[in-house]
C-alpha cells in the first residue's frame, strides 16, 4: 500500500493561511502586510500572491469560519439558549480567526459581508428549525447574532470588564435567557 506524501504547495499554504490568521487578529485587516505575513510564514511575499492573489482574498480564506453550531433541534427547547451561549464561547477561546473578522468586519466591508455570510449560512438555518414563524426567521438569527457577536466583541476583542471576567456560568445566566426568546420566541 503506497502513502500519499502531502504536497509542499500544501504546506505553504497552510503557513500562509496560519500567518495570516495571526497577523489579521493581532493588527486587524488594515494594518496587516502581505509583507509582514509572508514574513511570519517564513517565504517570500510573491508566494502569498501566487497562491492568494491579492489580501483580499487572502483574507477571505483565512477568515473561512466554521462556527461548528450544535444541532439546536436536537435540543430540549429549555437548553437552547444556554447551549448556544456555552458553545460562543468554547468556540471563540479556540480559534484567533473569529478576532480578525470581528476586528476587520468593523471598517473592511470584505470581512463584513463574510460576517454576514456566516449569519446568513450558519445561524439562519439552525434558528429556522425552531422559529415559530418563518417569516420571522432573518429577524430572530439577526438578533442572535447581535448577542453572539456582542458577546464575543465585548469579552474577547475589547475586553470589557465583568463581561471579559464573568465565568462562563455567569455569561449563561445573563444571556442564555435572551437568546432563547430570539430562537423560540415568548
Amino acid at each position: 500500500m503506497t502513502s500519499v506524501k502531502p504536497r509542499r504547495s500544501d504546506a505553504t499554504r497552510a503557513a500562509i493561511l496560519g500567518a495570516a490568521r495571526e497577523r489579521f487578529a493581532a493588527d486587524g485587516y488594515e494594518r496587516a502586510t502581505i509583507r509582514a505575513i509572508a514574513a511570519d510564514a517564513g517565504i517570500d511575499p510573491s508566494m502569498v500572491m501566487r497562491y492568494y492573489g491579492n489580501k483580499e482574498k487572502l483574507f477571505a480564506a483565512a477568515a473561512d469560519f466554521d462556527l461548528r453550531l450544535p444541532d439546536l433541534a436536537a435540543l430540549p427547547h429549555e437548553e437552547v439558549g444556554a447551549k448556544l451561549v456555552r458553545h460562543v464561547l468554547a468556540r471563540w477561546e479556540d480559534d484567533e480567526t473569529m478576532f480578525a473578522l470581528m476586528r476587520a468586519g468593523v471598517t473592511n466591508e470584505v470581512a463584513a459581508e463574510r460576517l454576514r455570510a456566516i449569519i446568513a449560512d450558519q445561524v439562519a438555518p439552525q434558528v429556522a428549525k425552531l422559529c415559530p414563524d418563518p417569516a420571522q426567521v432573518p429577524v430572530r438569527a439577526g438578533l442572535v447574532a447581535t448577542q453572539l457577536l456582542g458577546l464575543a466583541l465585548c469579552r474577547f476583542v475589547v475586553r470589557i470588564p465583568p463581561v471579559s471576567t464573568m465565568s462562563a456560568d455567569e455569561a449563561v445566566r445573563w444571556i442564555a435567557p435572551t437568546l432563547q426568546r430570539y430562537v423560540l420566541g415568548g
